[in-house]
């Protein structure tokens, strides 16, 4: 099997939605949903590169998971926003690189 593209994902979480879900639910429950997958990220890595120590039986949790889960709500709310993902990543990124050209490599905590 190839990887995917943006724009596969994009497709594919909707056909997911259209098929499995009923529906997308509204963008506040999704954005929501979004706020949620991140926070269970966090958890994980506070504890497996923070400080925190993990509660018995959470050792096993995995960052790929809830990376995943981001991923998946953030593809919604793309698409149910009208955003080509692929096209705002491109245009982000050429955002940064004529912003950021020469920043960071002259940042002496980079260093």
């Amino acid at each position: 099997m190839r990887e995917l593209t943006i724009d596969d994902a994009q497709r594919i979480v909707d056909q997911w939605i259209k098929t499995n879900g009923v529906r997308y639910f509204n963008e506040l429950t999704n954005m929501t949903l979004l706020v949620e997958e991140v926070g269970e990220l966090a958890r994980i890595m506070a504890r497996r590169y923070g400080e925190q120590s993990f509660k018995k039986g959470e050792e096993d949790l995995d960052p790929a998971t809830e990376m995943a889960d981001i991923l998946f709500v953030l593809i919604c709310l793309a698409n149910q926003t009208g955003v080509n993902l692929s096209k705002a990543l491109k245009e982000s990124i050429d955002k940064k690189t004529n912003r950021d050209a020469q920043r960071h490599k002259q940042n002496p905590k980079l260093l």
